[in-house]
């Protein structure tokens, strides 16, 4: 704008004036001079627009709330994803949004019930096609997310963390060994137990000791 335009022009020869100034005197007045040209441009500048980002920031309000419980199944062609939210299916279908990679997903759950909920999924187990998936309806009350199979095979489980983390466990108690492998599993019931169990499983440990060695042999775990 024109008046826009003449004020900015304004500015710079004060800021101009403002550089040449040596009175105390002359550059206050320069200085309040140069505050109100500022505060007039600021008043009469458009509002910058917003990136997509802060806009969908700001149009979520209330606030976030991940979500932990869901359940799974899986047919040749998908892998289904159960989510359950009291009251979902009264929301507008664009509050409800997935974002789909070939190793990912997120879901996005906008102003339920005054909160926003959200879930993601990375590193699924295997590629999955972005254009073939999507979410539906599947029941009052779940939203259902079908990721769609790049190849028709078996999932053993979501993730790839979950499959590292299975075999990491199996490796634990797989050993040539049996008795070998019956001491990891105990070593982890003790880890993990109460006192009761602490106590249980020494109690049982030094019994097993005195019958093969005659004598009192601490346990070792």
């Amino acid at each position: 704008p024109l008046f826009l335009n003449q004020l900015q022009k304004d500015l710079e020869e004060v800021k101009e004036l403002l550089t040449k100034a040596s009175r105390k005197r002359v550059r206050d007045v320069l200085v309040a001079e140069k505050h109100k040209l500022e505060l007039e441009i600021k008043n009469q500048s458009p509002p910058k627009p917003k990136d997509a980002a802060e806009e969908e920031k700001s149009s979520l309000g209330g606030y976030t709330v991940k979500i932990n419980n869901y359940g799974w199944d899986q047919s040749d062609k998908f892998v289904k994803i159960y989510i359950s939210l009291n009251g979902v299916q009264k929301l507008p279908a664009e509050n409800v949004q997935v974002n789909f990679t070939e190793r990912s997903f997120d879901l996005l759950v906008k102003n339920l019930n005054g909160k926003n909920y959200t879930m993601t999924f990375n590193n699924l187990l295997k590629p999955i096609s972005v254009e073939g998936s999507s979410r539906k309806a599947s029941a009052p009350y779940m939203v259902l997310v079908m990721c769609k199979k790049k190849r028709e095979e078996k999932w053993d489980c979501l993730t790839q963390v979950e499959k590292e983390s299975k075999e990491k466990e199996k490796a634990a108690y797989d050993t040539a060994d049996p008795s070998e492998g019956l001491m990891n599993i105990l070593k982890k019931m003790y880890a993990e137990g109460d006192d009761e169990m602490k106590r249980t499983i020494n109690k049982a440990w030094v019994e097993s000791r005195e019958k093969q060695y005659k004598g009192d042999i601490p346990m070792d775990i």
